[in-house]
């Protein structure tokens, strides 16, 4: 399984995974981290890389804003104990995805994602997506592709699958969609290459996503990474 913390958010990782118990009431199995009252909160919700699991995202909400709720979802297909994957890859050494695997994932996330902002009293343009690797694919299909569904992403180390790059058109108004971008420019998994190029194709289609550069950093989530995640969050909701 693929460890993308520094050290102290592994740790603060272990002592989540002793606290919270797998729930199984929404279309997703999934962690929580949440406010105990019923008040009205912005909501994030993780979605684990490749081979991962809902455990490996969740400590990093301690380096972000503390008065969020958080949910970290395990992904609906299972590759061996405690592993899990989005979507299959298409072809060898590709990272294209299995079309018929991302729509069935694709339904099953917009429908977490409409049940878990009922449950846990969040307005949809309140909800953000952070993804890591196939995790952060995953944010571009249902950010880019179901235009309420929330109201920001934040993609880390992925990039944008080429049947979604086929579909985004210029010249159609852009979403309201808040976009974090972040790329180690030494990932050796999915290269810096794809960060930026989903970078440009945003900006060409009207986004405003906001792109952070990594040097030196390979397929991984650095502390500085996390510090800018923290401040984008923050800026959505000072």
């Amino acid at each position: 399984m693929l460890k993308v913390f520094a050290l102290l958010t592994l740790l603060a990782s272990s002592a989540v995974q002793a606290q919270v118990t797998l729930q199984s009431d929404l279309p997703l199995k999934y962690l929580e981290q949440v406010h105990p009252d019923a008040e009205s909160r912005p909501l994030v919700i993780f979605l684990h890389g490749y081979g991962s699991n809902e455990a490996d995202l969740i400590g990093m909400k301690f380096q972000l804003p503390a008065q969020y709720n958080y949910l970290s979802v395990q992904a609906p297909m299972a590759l061996g104990e405690g592993r899990y994957q989005w979507f299959r890859k298409k072809g060898e050494g590709a990272y294209n995805g299995e079309t018929d695997d991302l729509k069935v994932s694709g339904r099953k996330l917009r429908d977490f994602i409409a049940q878990a902002a009922k449950k846990y009293h969040a307005s949809p343009d309140k909800v953000y997506l952070i993804g890591f690797s196939q995790g952060a694919m995953m944010t571009y299909e249902v950010g880019l592709r179901s235009p309420l569904a929330v109201g920001g992403i934040a993609a880390l180390s992925g990039r944008l699958l080429p049947v979604l790059k086929g579909e985004l058109k210029a010249g159609q108004p852009p979403l309201a969609l808040n976009i974090f971008i972040g790329h180690g420019t030494a990932d050796d998994r999915v290269s810096y290459r794809d960060g930026t190029e989903a970078n440009a194709l945003l900006q060409k289609l009207d986004y405003k996503p906001q792109f952070h550069a990594y040097p030196g950093v390979g397929h991984s989530i650095s502390a500085a990474e996390l510090r800018d995640l923290n401040g984008w969050l923050q800026q959505l909701n000072p």
